[in-house]
């Protein structure tokens, strides 16, 4: 018989364009050899142009779906994405305390086209409840500005933003820092001791829909199979990067990158 791969968990929102959210986890998780398993916080009405409408899950919808994979076929990682609320964040943050596996949180604020994906009123959650259960958190510099009021205009002012996040309890931080000028896409990993910059080329691709959901959900793919955090965030940042070097156009708008482009032949 064969042996089941190993079971990563995403809990996040879905995007019915296909390119980002509980999507954008299941084809990352399915182009990284892993089992990718979902439980399903909101409902978004969303295209190539940006968000038309969404609506949160209840709490108690979100907590069965989670209890039915774990308590029944277990976990080797979790990855949250967008929690929309201050409810369903304390929820998710509760279930996660009780879950013996890495957690690799995404905490999403807003999309790629400017919408918001997470009340005002949730942010205090996400710092004191599901920041402390990260095994690591990935922050783009509008999120790290978001939750801590450091605003990252270098290399420096990440540096910065990602001690401040470090404050709030996650082992270690990932500063996305895509947003920054200049030819490199350059990203930190700290655990507040060891420093990590990795750096990949700057892509003339706009297509680019679904990239921080799929750099999470790779990592949560590379922890479930073993790996360490430096190795598993390495891994997923080349992933990501050939994903966004295939990106590809779709409706009007942003397209996303292409998950599958290792099975093209």
């Amino acid at each position: 018989m064969t042996s089941a791969p190993p079971r990563v968990l995403t809990v996040a929102g879905s995007d019915s364009g296909g390119g980002a959210g509980i999507q954008a986890d299941l084809k990352t998780m399915l182009a990284l050899g892993v089992h990718g398993m979902s439980v399903i916080t909101a409902v978004t009405a969303q295209n190539s142009l940006g968000v038309q409408g969404a609506w949160e899950l209840p709490a108690e919808a979100v907590r069965a779906q989670y209890r039915a994979v774990v308590d029944d076929i277990g976990v080797q990682a979790v990855k949250t994405g967008m929690l929309a609320s201050a409810e369903l964040v304390r929820t998710v943050a509760g279930l996660l305390a009780g879950t013996d596996a890495p957690v690799v949180v995404d905490p999403v604020g807003v999309s790629k086209h400017g919408d918001a994906l997470l009340a005002e009123s949730a942010l205090d959650s996400v710092r004191t409840r599901l920041l402390p259960c990260a095994t690591v958190a990935t922050p783009n510099l509008d999120e790290v500005a978001q939750l801590t009021g450091v605003v990252a205009e270098d290399e420096d002012g990440m540096r910065r933003g990602a001690a401040a996040v470090l404050e709030y309890g996650p082992r270690w931080v990932l500063v996305k820092g895509g947003h920054l000028p200049g030819d490199a896409a350059v990203d930190l990993l700290t655990d507040g001791t060891e420093e990590r910059w990795l750096r990949a080329p700057r892509l003339a691709n706009r297509h680019t829909h679904g990239t921080g959901c799929t750099l999470a959900s790779a990592i949560a793919s590379g922890l479930a199979k073993g790996h360490d955090v430096p190795t598993a965030v390495a891994t997923a940042k080349k992933y990501v990067t050939g994903a966004i070097t295939a990106g590809f156009p779709l409706g009007s708008g942003i397209g996303p990158v292409d998950h599958g482009r290792r099975f093209r032949p």
